[in-house]
Formats: C-alpha cells, structure tokens, sequence
C-alpha cells in the first residue's frame, strides 16, 4: 500500500491570489497530517507563484512526518534546500509559462545540471527524487545521477479520454516502476491523480508513495480536509 503524501501548493495559490495571509498552507499541512497524510510536498518555484519561502521555512519547523522540498534542478534551488533540510528533495521541470508542471524532467538531455544538483543535495543527507516520465530511458539515466528515488509522472495517464487509452498508459507505468525497481531505485507517483483514477496506480506493486495536491485540496474546499485526505488515504488502500 503506498502512502499518501499530500502537496499543499494549492493552498498557497488560493492565498495568493488575495496577496494576503489565508488561506495558511502549514495549516494545511498540520490537518493533512491529523487526518492521515504520511508527507508533506511543496513545490518552491524560482517565481513564487505559489508556496514562499516562509512556508517553506515554517513548514520545516511544524511538519511532523515528513517533508519533500519539489524543486528545479538550479545551484539557487538546491542552496535553499542546503539550508531549509528537507527530508526529501524532488527536482522537477519548470517552465515560466506553463500553468502546472508539464512532463518529467529530461534526464538524458540534462544530465550533468541534474547529477550536480543530485550530488549537492546528497552530501546535505537528503533524499532526492527526480520527476520523470514512465521512460526507460529516463529511468536508467536517473539512477546514473545517483538520484535514489524516481517519482512516475501520472499526468499523461490522468488526462487520457478513453479506456484504452488509459490502459497504454497504465502499462507503460507499470513497465517504468518495474525497471526502476529492478536497477535499484525506489518508486513514488503522482500528477493529475484524482479520487477516480488514483486506485489502479496504488495497486501497483513497488510504488511506495503517492504524492497528490489538485484533486484533493478542490475537494478540500467542499468537504473540509479532514474528510477529504481520510478519503483519499482508503483510495490508496490504507
């Protein structure tokens, strides 16, 4: 069963839009973690559009289970994980003008910028994580970083219109988890997993963590987070 962590980017993109205080994402994250969240995700972007460093900064001093930095693969991201110490760092793609992340890191194309900021991040103890298509080629080059996780990107999975579809898709992430598992890395999931959609991904062997945020802070908003992080926790087979 993989455990959920929750990603509270969100809520920070609802307080921003005010400029104001609320709604406070480490508040967020303390409910998220009451009511059954194993970790805590937040994506530090180079352009702030969402999470701060005061989150980041708070978060690190409040969260009680454990806490994974998403960040770009750049010398001014990894000195802030270098101070903030997160358990686990994520580096993931980032474009200015794309709405949300878009696709995994190309880890073949980007090799030595990514194996730099691997290394940087590991000589701090922290975990690190790259953000990769279900590729095998992604795969391989980032165990070749020395990256000791990968996290599947489910985006393409999610966004799929047909059963079929969703099929491909579904195999060709169980094929990447396998091969990863394989060559020695650990696996987590996540991107566009909703309350729908999540369950045939957690029931694939070896993922160990699914890190979801839209789907669940939208429901959040209806229900309450309590309810909807204990809702998604069952989904993911806890």
């Amino acid at each position: 069963m993989p455990r959920l962590n929750v990603n509270i980017d969100h809520v920070a993109t609802v307080r921003q839009a005010r400029g104001g205080t609320e709604p406070d994402p480490v508040v967020a994250a303390s409910m998220a973690e009451l009511a059954g969240a194993k970790g805590i995700v937040v994506h530090l972007r180079e352009d702030r559009r969402h999470a701060q460093l005061r989150d980041l900064e708070v978060l690190r001093k409040t969260v009680q289970t454990k806490l994974n930095m998403e960040m770009a693969p750049t010398v001014a991201m990894a000195n802030i994980a270098k101070k903030i110490k997160p358990e686990m760092a994520t580096l993931v793609p980032e474009k200015r003008q794309e709405l949300t992340t878009e696709g995994g890191l190309n880890v073949v194309k980007h090799f030595q910028k990514i194996k730099s900021t691997v290394n940087a991040l590991k000589k701090e103890n922290i975990l690190v994580s790259l953000f990769i298509d279900p590729d095998p080629k992604q795969v391989e080059k980032s165990f070749e970083t020395g990256a000791q996780m990968v996290e599947i990107h489910t985006g393409t999975y999610a966004d799929t219109k047909s059963e079929k579809a969703m099929e491909r898709e579904l195999i060709k992430i169980e094929n990447a988890v396998d091969y990863a598992l394989d060559i020695g890395l650990r696996v987590s999931a996540g991107h566009g997993l909703n309350y729908f959609n999540v369950e045939d991904i957690a029931l694939i062997e070896g993922i160990e963590e699914l890190n979801i945020g839209h789907s669940l802070i939208s429901r959040a908003m209806l229900v309450g987070m309590d309810t909807a992080v204990r809702d998604m926790v069952v989904l993911c087979g806890d």
